[in-house]
């Protein structure tokens, strides 16, 4: 019986595999607050529906609260939390950050969940842990509008606290190593044309991505999470990912033209809103579609961001059945 690692590195080189891979991925939420509970969380969505692969998704300030931001689960379809308090008003604030010890605060809960989650979901389940750019976390810290306006005004102190996110971010990558993780999930939310063109994304976006990326080195199932549209998708084919997953459906770049650019992998083939509000028929008509493309291989199918915890049964039920689930 084939593995779900020889699964998916069939996939990685640009093969065929006995199937389809598979991964849908969700959030948590009031679950994601404490490592016990999101972990049986994790643990009983596997097990449900047995994915090629888990992603860990806690809530996106679990990197960000040990500097004082604060969060509520407010309702949002998603799963995510609402931002109620940041961190960075005045540019001066982006001076008072200081590198974080993983092994302390939210960053260890996050840890004790990986320790929960490994014996748990077996050696033969690949685990994912969500990282976010020094970027995106830098919007969670100030807001997309402070930051924006800093970026302008003071991008010196910004780039200061954008090494200080990455330092705490390689170290918190490197004691999820130990944890026994495969591979990152590195979400990018502002590599994009409505950000940035190519040298702006370079100076605040790339260069620190890359040294995230290098702790992560030696991991065999990084993925690289582009998000929304208008993408600046050269980065793809330079950063060193195994896997690449964007919003395919409702960008620019289908699976297909993605897949001929990047080196490994592509995720994707069903819309975010088809697996929420469609019908079971739908899906499989987005799948099929997607199928119909990627009929050469390299492909895991999954949706172009998280699914929303509205999706019917159905809907993951179809999914299963198109992909041929033993």
């Amino acid at each position: 019986m084939t593995s779900k690692k020889e699964r998916l590195e069939a996939v990685i080189v640009k093969d065929v595999a006995d199937r389809i891979p598979v991964a849908l991925w969700r959030h948590f939420p009031v679950d994601d607050q404490d490592p016990r509970t999101l972990s049986d969380a994790i643990i009983g969505y596997q097990e449900r529906y047995d994915y090629d692969f888990v992603k860990v998704t806690p809530a996106s300030s679990f990197c960000l609260r040990d500097w004082g931001v604060e969060d509520a689960w407010l309702g949002n379809i998603e799963g995510t939390r609402t931002y109620t308090n940041r961190v960075v008003q005045d540019e001066r604030d982006w001076e008072n950050l200081a590198v974080l010890d993983p092994e302390k605060g939210h960053l260890g809960n996050q840890l004790a969940c990986l320790e929960l989650l490994r014996p748990s979901l077996g050696e033969g389940t690949p685990i994912v842990q969500t990282i976010f750019n020094p970027l995106s976390q830098a919007k969670n810290l100030a807001g997309e509008g402070v930051l924006f306006e800093h970026l302008n005004r003071s991008p010196e102190k910004v780039k200061h606290a954008l090494d200080i996110i990455t330092r705490s971010t390689v170290a918190f990558i490197e004691a999820a190593i130990q944890r026994g993780i495969d591979g990152i999930f590195f979400a990018v939310q502002h590599a994009s044309y409505r950000y940035f063109d190519e040298s702006g994304y370079l100076e605040f976006g790339e260069n620190f991505d890359l040294q995230v990326l290098e702790a992560a080195g030696e991991l065999w199932l990084n993925i690289l999470h582009l998000h929304g549209g208008s993408l600046l998708f050269d980065v793809a084919e330079r950063y060193p990912v195994a896997v690449v997953n964007w919003h395919d459906r409702e960008s620019e770049i289908d699976l297909l033209h993605g897949s001929e650019r990047v080196r490994g992998a592509v995720c994707g083939g069903i819309r975010r809103e088809t697996m929420a509000l469609g019908t079971p028929v739908e899906v499989l008509n987005e799948i099929h579609d997607a199928q119909a493309m990627m009929s050469a291989g390299g492909w895991i199918l999954g949706t172009g961001c998280v699914t929303d915890i509205i999706a019917p049964e159905a809907n993951y039920a179809a999914v299963r059945d198109a992909t041929n689930f033993a």
